[in-house]
């Protein structure tokens, strides 16, 4: 696992994102309060920290999976997904909960991280 792994990962986690936020677009708008109108969809800015965000992730579970000795597909796919669905994600919940925002923002938001660190833990471990 090296640096290749870590920018393959960050990738691939983006690229699900990109497909998740594309099917649940809608809803997620919805319950974010946005509109297509208040939507700028030509400032470059939030997808480029986005997939910086994700390249941190990517390196900081390269980290984890690396001092850990996680070195197989299941292993990589259960670590990511329990950093997901146990680390990532209940700081949205928290985050939605204070913020007072659409209760729905829970799972459209929570799947986004869970599916994007198992991810993350495959293409680590085979990259």
């Amino acid at each position: 696992m090296g640096f290749l792994s870590v920018v393959a990962a960050a990738t691939a986690a983006w690229i699900f994102g990109a497909i998740w936020y594309g099917v649940v677009g809608k809803q997620w708008m919805a319950a974010s309060g946005l509109t297509e109108e208040s939507v700028n969809r030509s400032n470059p800015a939030p997808y480029i920290v986005s997939f910086l965000c994700a390249l941190l992730v990517a390196g900081m579970m390269r980290h984890v999976l690396v001092t850990s000795g996680v070195e197989t597909v299941g292993k990589g796919l259960l670590t990511g997904l329990g950093l997901g669905l146990f680390i990532a994600a209940p700081w949205g919940v928290t985050n939605v909960l204070f913020a007072q925002r659409d209760r729905a923002l829970i799972w459209m938001d929570g799947v986004y991280p869970t599916v994007g660190m198992a991810l993350m833990g495959v293409v680590l471990v085979l990259v």
